[in-house]
């Protein structure tokens, strides 16, 4: 069952890291083929991936235009500092650096698990979960700060949000050595770490089988929908274009790294996708068929909020499991165009899938998403969508139960486009 599957990889994508490989786990399966990354200038297959920490770029066929499903592996979370042991008034401590922006007070009072990269002496990199819950960030009891629902909640995110993981003194390597114990490592042969926390709640579906609450919602359930599609893609045998999907890491601080959308690999990828030749006509077909091409940038959008309607413009208020969300902005903080629109809209119709639309007040800025850099670097008309949620950046968010599936479909309708 696609619900089913989608939990699986909600709960398993703890990290960028651990989100591609669940993802590439998944193609394997299906015949996708794994390339290294310093093997994509030798002969390629027609179905393949590369995968490098948070960054996974996959592929079906490799002639006619290009369908791109662009995604990201990152959510707002607190990460550890290379140095995480801390201690204050006898309380052990993790030193953590917040990542991206969350919603500070929602990562208070959780069971915190610890997941992500440790990079030994060695050279070699492995995956870390602890699993079970190590830590928390207790909040001030209410006796002592009275006027807290008053006056709101105000958290000082160095001084506040110091998780608590023990009793006593600091000691320098023990948060690492309990860590990498999961692994069975010794913390002496790792040399650097890329960790993150996240709340061990499961993913669930609730409200009779209509909602879904999980973390990391934004942007899992696109990577999910992404994969999903190259998936079916691929079983049907389609292939009148090059449907490529490009889960990019660090779209929630800019995207500005080799990893992020401002990154070259995804344009590596398709200049060997079109041909290994450098010459002027190889040059020529690229640009050729990148103009000719489409990129959908799936990222979640903003559900009109029943508690706050007033923040959202009227006429433009989607709702959980109302089908993908059209995401426009006239200053291009989207990069979604008349054109890119109405194409997408097109797929889903004959696909049966409903849409709807977005844009933000003129008093409350939007944010951004990957598909104004992809379409910038690249040249390729693109449009933004997602799925409609609530509680967006929080440790735990919500959205319709139906809605993932229905993106999926929208995408493998895109892909056939």
């Amino acid at each position: 069952m696609p619900v089913d599957d989608l939990l699986q990889h909600l709960d398993r994508s703890v990290s960028p890291a651990h989100s591609t490989a669940h993802a590439a786990r998944k193609l394997a399966d299906a015949g996708f083929v794994e390339v290294p990354f310093d093997r994509l200038a030798k002969d390629i297959p027609s179905t393949g991936f590369v995968r490098d920490g948070g960054l996974l770029l996959a592929w079906h066929g490799n002639a006619g235009p290009f369908r791109i499903v662009g995604a990201h592996t990152d959510s707002p979370t607190l990460r550890l500092k290379p140095r995480p042991d801390a201690a204050s008034s006898g309380w052990k401590q993790m030193a953590v650096e917040v990542y991206g922006g969350i919603l500070n007070n929602s990562w208070l009072d959780r069971d915190l698990a610890v997941a992500g990269r440790l990079v030994l002496r060695s050279g070699e990199t492995i995956l870390v979960d602890t699993v079970e819950p190590v830590a928390r960030i207790p909040q001030l009891a209410v006796h002592l700060d009275r006027d807290v629902n008053e006056r709101g909640l105000v958290l000082d995110r160095q001084a506040h949000l110091t998780p608590v993981w023990g009793l006593g003194v600091a000691n320098d390597g023990e948060i690492l050595e309990m860590i990498s114990g999961h692994q069975g490592v010794r913390a002496s042969d790792v040399l650097s770490h890329d960790l993150v926390m996240y709340d061990v709640t499961p993913a669930r579906i609730f409200a009779d089988g209509t909602l879904l609450a999980s973390g990391r919602l934004d942007n899992q359930i696109s990577c999910w929908a992404a994969t999903e599609a190259l998936v079916r893609t691929a079983a049907s045998g389609a292939t009148h274009s090059c449907s490529v999907i490009a889960l990019f890491d660090h779209e929630e601080v800019g995207s500005e790294s080799t990893h992020g959308a401002a990154g070259p690999h995804l344009e590596w990828l398709l200049r060997r996708l079109v041909g290994n030749n450098a010459s002027q006509f190889a040059e020529t077909e690229f640009r050729d068929r990148c103009v000719s091409s489409m990129c959908v940038s799936a990222d979640n959008a903003h559900s009109v909020h029943p508690n706050y309607p007033d923040r959202h413009e009227p006429g433009h208020r989607p709702i959980a499991n109302g089908g993908p969300v059209v995401k426009s902005n006239a200053n291009q903080r989207y990069a979604t165009t008349a054109q890119t629109a109405a194409a997408f809209k097109r797929a889903c119709e004959g696909a049966g899938v409903p849409t709807q639309d977005f844009v933000s007040r003129n008093n409350v800025p939007c944010g951004s998403t990957i598909g104004p850099i992809t379409s910038t670097r690249l040249g390729i008309p693109t449009v933004d969508v997602g799925v409609a949620q609530l509680s967006m950046h929080s440790a735990r968010e919500m959205c319709g139960a139906r809605d993932p599936e229905l993106l999926a479909r929208s995408l493998e309708a895109f892909n056939r486009s």
